[in-house]
């Protein structure tokens, strides 16, 4: 049977992409509430920045957990891809914790494990594709980012 790369793109850029969805769906009001009443740390960019940043770095995702995929079948390529699901879960929690329950502290150190699953992820990845592994940077240094703000707003706003 011929494998259709281009459908194995779109399931994992669509996957990848609604979980991002849902998860900004169900923080909508934790959102709101957050933006109208916590001090922001230096460096916070606007509420628009987010959506914009993370639809592009969850078609990132897709585009590099689907390289992976096509990758010939290894321990590697099946590590990777459940560390890219592990990741990906704890990215979706990690809006629940902050935005819904407002548990910045936890919120904070939940965070610092997602980190340390990316860079798992990525030096996973890197031993089936190395560009799927490079695909990953800026979604590791956008977490580093938010890490920041994270414990900025667990600092000012206790």
């Amino acid at each position: 049977m011929e494998k259709k790369p281009w459908k194995t793109y779109a399931f994992w850029i669509v996957f990848t992409e609604v979980v991002g969805g849902i998860s900004g769906w169900l923080t909508m009001e934790g959102t709101k509430a957050y933006s109208t009443t916590i001090i922001k740390p230096p460096l916070s960019p606007p509420s628009i920045v987010f959506p914009i940043v993370w639809g592009v770095l969850f078609a990132l995702m897709g585009i590099s957990v689907a390289k992976v995929y096509l990758s010939p079948l290894s321990k590697a390529r099946s590590r990777g891809i459940v560390l890219f699901l592990v990741q990906l879960a704890f990215n979706f929690l990690w809006s629940i914790i902050f935005f819904n329950l407002q548990n910045y502290g936890l919120a904070f150190f939940w965070l610092l494990a997602l980190w340390a699953l990316i860079l798992w992820m990525i030096l996973s990845f890197q031993k089936v594709d190395k560009f799927a592994a490079w695909l990953q940077i800026p979604y590791l240094l956008w977490v580093t980012f938010a890490a920041y703000l994270n414990l900025g707003v667990w600092i000012i706003n206790r």
